[in-house]
């Protein structure tokens, strides 16, 4: 899946936020006033489809303007960039260990929960 630049970011972020399918124009207005610059609509399309490409978003171009929604979750998106940097470790066990030495109490009892119920 990979990571995703600065503006793909920026428009997942809305679409995942998102309760419904959005235009480009509607993304475009909410990275603006989120960013406070001015960003040209080309540019939002530009980078739909670049993510349509990448499988991040699908378009409905069965309406005008064409709307789009992330096809997966935020969440889903960050657990496939935790999967990919396992895969990539030389030694998963020492990632997995400095990741866990990093969370709290509260996390570690829910990763030992999860684990539990996984097996």
């Amino acid at each position: 899946m990979g990571t995703l630049g600065d503006l793909e970011r920026g428009v997942m972020d809305v679409l995942w936020d998102a309760d419904e399918a959005l235009t480009a124009y509607d993304i475009k207005d909410a990275i603006e006033a989120d960013r406070g610059r001015d960003m040209a609509a080309t540019t939002v399309l530009t980078v739909l489809s670049r993510l349509e490409k990448k499988g991040f978003v699908a378009p409905d171009k069965s309406v005008r303007p064409h709307r789009y929604r992330a096809v997966g979750s935020r969440a889903e998106h960050q657990a496939e960039l935790m999967h990919e940097v396992l895969g990539d470790a030389g030694d998963r066990t020492a990632v997995l260990a400095r990741f866990v030495g990093g969370v709290s109490a509260e996390e570690a009892a829910y990763l030992r929960d999860l684990l539990a119920r996984a097996s």
